[in-house]
């Protein structure tokens, strides 16, 4: 299941934040759900850019639901450094991280590009309606969920993360802890099937190169997670799981 399908099928009217937007692809799915509020957050620059002229064209005009930010979000207010991997002449926007800078992987073919980046706390929003997030921030989660616990426990949205060990060490253990702190199920779907990130054998499924310049990943490759609010979870599942 992809996270749109997901999203689309758990959807509540309210506000959703997609948390590395990038040019768009799960945004404008979003805003298109009914009674929906996007406030998507991407702050590398040429990413933005066609963020906004994507929704300008899928619109016609852009959105007054749709609160594009250039920025990143983190735990704390000021001001970041992005960094990006060039590879062979070639940006791999994909890439850039807010939690790593990719020093360990210079090479003749790898060089980094820097920004440098606002960053927010979700919790200052002050959302009193977020029913969906979707996260995909390179090795930055942990800080991204800090910075909206107060959001999580008062709003309790169903959420979509991806998470790799090559972008962050650990991860894959530390983001689905603190979720579960906040009484959240974090799960996986794997060929139909859902299963409990307890689950999740890294060795065989969390395998993959942290260096932008060698393309390698096990077989399967889990690394989107659903989390879904405890008390509520058995139902939204049920949902899930009558869809496939």
């Amino acid at each position: 299941m992809d996270e749109t399908r997901f999203h689309t099928l758990l959807h509540r009217p309210g506000t959703l934040v997609d948390v590395g937007a990038h040019d768009g692809l799960i945004t404008i799915p979003l805003a298109r759900l009914p009674g929906s509020r996007v406030i998507a957050f991407e702050p590398l620059p040429p990413a933005f850019a066609r963020l906004q002229a994507a929704l300008r064209g899928a619109f016609g005009t852009a959105p007054a639901h749709v609160d594009c930010r250039a920025a990143a979000l983190g735990d704390s207010v000021g001001e970041i450094v992005l960094a990006m991997p060039v590879l062979d002449g070639v940006a791999q926007e994909q890439w850039a991280s807010t939690a790593k800078d990719y020093a360990a992987h210079l090479s003749a073919r790898v060089t980094v590009e820097r920004f440098a980046v606002p960053v927010e706390r979700l919790d200052d929003l002050g959302l009193a309606d977020l029913t969906a997030m979707k996260v995909d921030a390179e090795g930055a989660e942990y800080e991204i969920l800090r910075g909206a616990r107060e959001t999580l426990l008062r709003c309790r949205p169903v959420m979509t993360l991806e998470i790799e060990e090559r972008h962050r060490e650990g991860s894959t253990w530390a983001v689905p802890a603190y979720l579960d702190a906040l009484g959240y199920e974090v799960l996986f779907e794997l060929g139909g099937e859902w299963f409990p990130v307890a689950a999740l054998d890294r060795a065989t499924m969390q395998r993959a190169s942290p260096d932008p310049s060698v393309f390698e990943a096990s077989d399967p490759y889990v690394f989107v997670f659903y989390a879904l609010p405890r008390e509520d979870a058995p139902a939204l599942l049920a949902r899930l799981q009558g869809a496939a």
